[in-house]
């Protein structure tokens, strides 16, 4: 990682009190991409009354947000290298506000696809920026508990997506939300503008590096066998609880439980709470490198487990457990980031982090595509729909915590182990 480049005042480094108040005023645009991507889960069935939309087209409409925010991430990473975290932001921002009003007004679904293509490109850099302000400005023991506790106050915005929006869309339609959500990013837009400014660099830190120099060396992380281990759990881990989160809570509350709107809010909005505090819990509970990574590996199986229990079981106090569980197991992902940390010498990190933030959206946007497409296989062939979305998801995490566990580690990780 090169030195962040001069897109602010010039000066000593930040202050404790200073990153702090910088990283909670970024964390605003990463709490609004969290509300963005969880919002099918309630609007869900609104869209597919209104667009006629089947299990397989509303999967592709809830992925297309992961799509193109995992798309573009390498581009994200070079631009916060080259450019600074800040004028990425706010450079790239303003698309999430015109995806918003783009939903808001669609009048056809291909309208509603264009909206999130937008949306996921206006968030891109949101947690990215979040990850490469604590690499830079907190101490690196300090690492994994504040990007812990980072996940855990973003999901704030998964708040909205829970009672909050239900009770708008039963009042006044599933616009309403989009509308809502494209003013909050706005006000984050406006709020990162002014308040966030890095140090100048070294004035003897050389020349710029080129766009062409920098992708280059996104590639040499590829050539690294132990980076293949990363991306497959990168793949799976957090798509898992994106894909139930974000996507099937809903429909599974009320067309498989025979909840309301409001009610299946409710449950959101507790899921979302639990989100807010279990990466920070597993923050602080690292146990250290080789340990963590078996930890994830343990974690990721027991989500699996789970996820087949939640599909074949259908007892509604059940239902409800094995989400609240699942859910709090999941914060567990947030130890990746702490995982690229160790495994990547310093100068690599950001782009490993930007690596690693491209793969767990395209997981996320793969895992929803690929659900929709097994409910709509599964409606067709007279099954249950969400019994084959949830043994999906749990052979998808099987598959990525395998990959995980067999191939190698980094020379880096095994010394400091």
């Amino acid at each position: 990682m090169t030195s962040p480049p001069a897109d602010g005042a010039a000066g000593a480094p930040l202050s404790r009190n200073a990153a702090w108040a910088m990283l909670l005023v970024l964390l605003s645009g990463f709490a609004l991409s969290q509300a963005y991507r969880t919002v099918t889960a309630i609007i869900a069935v609104a869209l597919q009354t209104d667009f006629g939309l089947s299990p397989s087209a509303l999967g592709l409409f809830a992925s297309l947000f992961a799509l193109t925010f995992g798309a573009v991430q390498l581009f994200m990473g070079v631009g916060i290298d080259l450019y600074g975290l800040r004028r990425t932001v706010l450079l790239t921002a303003p698309l999430s506000i015109v995806g918003a009003a783009v939903s808001f007004w669609s009048p056809s679904y291909a309208w509603l696809l264009a909206g999130q293509a937008l949306i996921g490109l206006g968030c891109a850099p949101a947690f990215l920026a979040c990850t490469v302000f604590i690499a830079r400005h907190f101490p690196a023991a300090q690492f994994a508990a504040v990007s812990g506790i980072s996940l855990g106050l973003g999901g704030v915005g998964m708040l909205f997506t829970g009672s909050p929006l239900a009770w708008l869309v039963e009042q006044y339609g599933w616009r309403s939300g989009f509308a809502t959500l494209g003013l909050l990013s706005m006000l984050s837009w406006l709020l990162i503008a002014w308040k966030v400014h890095e140090p100048a660099p070294d004035a003897n830190a050389g020349p710029r590096q080129s766009w062409l120099a920098a992708t280059r060396e996104f590639g040499v992380l590829l050539t690294q066998p132990y980076s293949w281990g990363i991306l497959a759990m990168g793949l799976v881990a957090y798509a898992s609880f994106l894909t139930l989160r974000g996507l099937w809570l809903g429909p599974l509350l009320m067309e498989r439980q025979g909840w309301s709107l409001v009610a299946s809010g409710h449950l959101a909005l507790v899921v979302s709470l639990i989100s807010l505090v279990s990466p920070g819990i597993f923050g602080r509970l690292d146990p250290g490198p080789l340990r963590r990574r078996r930890l994830l590996v343990t974690t990721t199986s027991i989500m699996a487990l789970l996820y087949a229990a939640l599909g074949l079981l259908h007892t509604g106090w059940l239902t409800v457990a094995l989400i609240i569980v699942i859910v709090t197991i999941s914060g567990g992902s947030a130890l990746q980031y702490a995982h690229v940390r160790s495994s990547y010498p310093p100068e690599a990190t950001g782009r490993a982090m930007a690596v690693l933030t491209m793969a767990m959206f395209l997981g996320a946007a793969l895992m929803q595509w690929l659900t929709g497409l097994l409910a709509s296989w599964a409606v067709h062939l007279g099954f249950d729909p969400f019994a084959a979305v949830m043994l999906g998801i749990a052979a998808m995490l099987c598959l990525g915590a395998g990959l995980f566990q067999t191939l190698p580690v980094s020379q880096r990780l095994a010394k400091s182990a």
